[in-house]
């Protein structure tokens, strides 16, 4: 990496948006890992564990419209504060009260929500003090905060398992505190804060097509990984028969493969153009979710194929943020939000259709088939937008950056 890109903006700020968005995430899909000890408990249906697992998914992506107005009226900083108090009092809550029903399980979701909407925060808080050329890869580091469901994936079920799984959400609340330690000292807003928005100046930005053609692609890169994270645990639980633990292992390795490149496909972005970039990512994530929807004979052979699509994904990701910034920098704070709201909600669809299509014809395939077909409708929209996003935005004369 360029020691060009280490001063050209705020690395205790960058680093402090990483961390923040890493334990939002990781906290955000808490129920995911813990929903095959959870639904044991409660005597949940697989419409319900599938439910269970995709409300953190909305309410994130719900509040991310929020949490994005809200970084641009009180700046992102103060916008962080409060949603991580918000989800360290949901937490507390449910690990001093318990979760005796379905209901309940939802209400905590809803909680959950504010680490999703992390997201909005945590991209403009780093994006704002970096110029064009190194959003990508910016956005890349902050945005690998993605890793932290892998944590979750990692630790909660064999934790549940020692220490009993309503434990697990008090014992999330001695990293998440000492998290926003480092973030009240070291996060600082950039200098270069638009001003604040009205009301009318935010539904001008969905008048635009492109917002919606940024909408839908990220539905698809993060809605395909954050719905997958949310629901693999329950999926090598019911296919291969695998325990809570071994099945969150496997989750830990597919979403780690999402995480780990998701810089790397800011980076791949910055380099040769993120319509080049993603129209890779779709091609590739379409013919791999066509493959896994029929379903592999054992789970090593679905870890060969989920793994790369996490990956795919995952860069897709980095992909989208590597455009974004370049066509609504001044709008940065919304669009964030917006994007973000598009992606929980392809999470939140995956993860609940997985579960309700699992209960209504006994297999999980119709659900993957239509995700790939998404892909494939992603491809397809990208190709016919890319010309003019060259010519217009694109063109060299307007940045120095590869569209």
């Amino acid at each position: 990496m360029k020691s060009s890109f280490w001063k050209a903006g705020h690395t205790p700020t960058l680093l402090s948006s990483f961390l923040y968005f890493d334990l939002s995430f990781m906290v955000w899909v808490l129920l995911g890992p813990l929903a095959v000890q959870i639904a044991t408990d409660l005597q949940l249906t697989p419409a319900q564990k599938g439910l269970m697992v995709a409300t953190p998914v909305l309410a994130g992506a719900l509040l991310r419209i929020f949490m994005g107005v809200l970084v641009d009226q009180i700046k992102p900083k103060n916008a962080g504060t409060i949603g991580q108090i918000i989800v360290i009092f949901s937490l507390l809550t449910a690990w001093l009260h318990g979760l005796h029903t379905f209901q309940h399980t939802l209400l905590l979701g809803i909680g959950l929500g504010f680490a999703g909407a992390a997201f909005a925060v945590a991209l403009p808080l780093a994006s704002r003090w970096y110029p064009p050329e190194h959003q990508g890869t910016a956005l890349g580091i902050a945005g690998a905060g993605n890793s932290g469901t892998v944590f979750a994936a990692l630790f909660a079920p064999s934790l549940a398992v020692a220490y009993g799984w309503n434990n697990v959400f008090g014992l999330a609340l001695i990293p998440l505190g000492i998290v926003f330690a480092i973030y009240l000292i070291y996060a600082k807003d950039s200098p270069e804060t638009p001003s604040a928005k009205s009301l009318s100046q935010y539904m001008a930005i969905l008048k635009d097509k492109d917002a919606w053609w940024f909408m839908f692609f990220y539905s698809v890169t993060f809605g395909g990984f954050v719905g997958l994270a949310s629901s693999l645990t329950i999926y090598f639980n019911d296919l291969y028969s695998l325990g809570p633990v071994v099945a969150g292992y496997c989750t830990a390795a597919c979403v780690f493969a999402g995480s780990l490149v998701r810089p790397i496909g800011g980076m791949i972005a910055d380099r040769i153009g993120g319509i080049r970039t993603l129209l890779a990512m779709y091609s590739i994530a379409a013919i791999l979710l066509f493959i896994m929807s029929f379903g592999q004979a054992t789970y090593q052979l679905a870890l060969a194929i989920i793994i790369p699509v996490m990956a795919v994904l995952g860069m897709g990701n980095g992909a989208v943020f590597q455009l974004v910034p370049q066509r609504f920098r001044k709008e940065i704070g919304v669009m964030t939000g917006l994007v973000g709201m598009a992606g929980g909600v392809g999470g939140f669809y995956l993860a609940a259709s997985l579960g309700y299509v699992k209960q209504a014809t006994g297999s999980y395939q119709i659900g993957i088939l239509v995700f790939a077909g998404l892909a494939v409708l992603a491809t397809i929209g990208l190709s016919g937008v890319k010309t003019r996003w060259r010519t217009t935005w694109g063109s060299a004369v307007n940045t120095a950056a590869k569209v």
